[in-house]
């Protein structure tokens, strides 16, 4: 099974995607199952994961409500808020769906990251983490030090990091997020997406070798076992469209692998993650 473990859908109108303004023109409508499923039989893609892209409740309904209606949905990673006393009545809630398979912890958008190693937050997450709940975890480079301090508390969780962290692809640097993906990749259970690349190179000016020593670094350092293909459409049309998207990822892909490997990348570790 070949299967994009990242993409969003959203209709603006529901009013509830304040980072997605007219000044982003390329974003600023409604994104939906007939725009993707095409892209994804041109790629050969079985399926995809909805990742939500507001941190609303209602949002993660929508996304659901899609699910209920697109068979190229094959799973959901909706939002929850730990520090919200109501989290495990909202969680139980959205596990009913049976498409309903975890949810992402937006730190990236957070004022403060820090607030993530509060006593009750991270109470919350080792429960999750007991029972093998999948989490995702945006973030970005200033805020890995204060993530790996959670996996520290958390060092069970089951969980995976997306876009790799958003590296500084731009600035072609390396360090320090090569070290803190080394110590991320020390624990068994977390996994990384390769996804959400091309929008931190140069907009449209890119190269594809301008992402490969990133992506070599992410499989060396976790393996053909727990790595994701993730397009992050459409945010990625901001730099590039589906089949470029694609396009970067295979190209920089180690000569080594064959079927097997790349059927992990492609779809078979997304699959087991999500438990699709």
């Amino acid at each position: 099974m070949r299967i994009d473990a990242h993409q969003h859908y959203w209709k603006i109108t529901r009013g509830d995607y304040g980072w997605i303004t007219p000044e982003l023109p390329v974003l600023y409508r409604d994104f939906m199952p007939v725009d993707l499923e095409p892209l994804l039989q041109t790629q050969s893609l079985d399926g995809s994961i909805i990742v939500q892209a507001a941190p609303t409740v209602e949002e993660t309904d929508f996304i659901l409500s899609i699910a209920d209606k697109s068979p190229s949905v094959l799973g959901v990673v909706g939002w929850l808020d730990l520090f919200d006393p109501n989290h495990r009545r909202i969680y139980e809630k959205f596990r009913q769906h049976p498409k309903f398979k975890g949810f992402r912890i937006m730190i990236q958008d957070m004022p403060d990251a820090y607030r993530i190693l509060e006593p009750g937050f991270v109470k919350a997450l080792r429960g999750y983490a007991e029972e093998g709940v999948s989490v995702d975890l945006l973030l970005v480079p200033d805020q890995m030090d204060v993530v790996l301090q959670l996996l520290e508390q958390v060092p069970n969780l089951r969980g995976v990091i997306d876009h790799m962290a958003k590296p500084p692809i731009r600035n072609k640097d390396m360090e320090p997020w090569k070290q803190y993906m080394t110590a991320f990749a020390r624990y068994p259970q977390i996994y990384c997406k390769l996804s959400g690349m091309v929008t931190e190179g140069e907009h449209h000016r890119w190269r594809k070798e301008d992402f490969l020593p990133y992506i070599r670094t992410v499989i060396e350092l976790f393996g053909p076992q727990r790595v994701m293909f993730g397009s992050d459409w459409p945010v990625c049309l901001l730099a590039a469209d589906y089949s470029e998207v694609m396009d970067i990822l295979i190209c920089s892909l180690p000569e080594a692998w064959g079927e097997y490997e790349r059927g992990c990348l492609l779809g078979d570790n997304a699959k087991a993650f999500y438990k699709l």
